[in-house]
């Protein structure tokens, strides 16, 4: 299936790469970096940047931190996965809690969903 690129966050996109969050620093370079399946980071998906993308995979990882709780966070999520769920991409998302004090937990529920796809 075919996943559109929208041009007009390019430039979004890379000032996220090059400022990530704690949290998506610690889970980039203590995991995904050199994972044996590639992920990107800051991808473009439609008019979303997802953190971090396998497109072998068709898998998203989402990071959430506080704004994400909110009752628009919570809205504003469910409409973005919804429409990456229509792309056949399945979203995975995390706190930054569970990123900073159960970050072997998480890893370890990626690499199950890595398994099952």
């Amino acid at each position: 299936m075919y996943i559109p690129y929208n041009k007009k966050y390019k430039e979004r996109a890379r000032i996220l790469r090059k400022n990530m969050t704690q949290e998506e620093r610690k889970l980039w370079y203590l995991y995904l970096k050199n994972n044996k399946h590639r992920f990107l980071r800051q991808k473009i998906i439609d008019n979303y940047i997802v953190d971090f993308y396998c497109p072998n995979k068709k898998i998203v990882i989402e990071l959430d931190g506080s704004q994400h709780y909110t009752t628009d966070g919570l809205e504003y999520d469910k409409i973005r996965t919804e429409l990456l769920n229509a792309y056949n991409l399945k979203v995975i998302r995390f706190s930054n809690y569970e990123i900073n004090y159960k970050f072997k937990e998480v890893c370890e529920l990626i690499e199950n969903e890595l398994k099952q796809k």
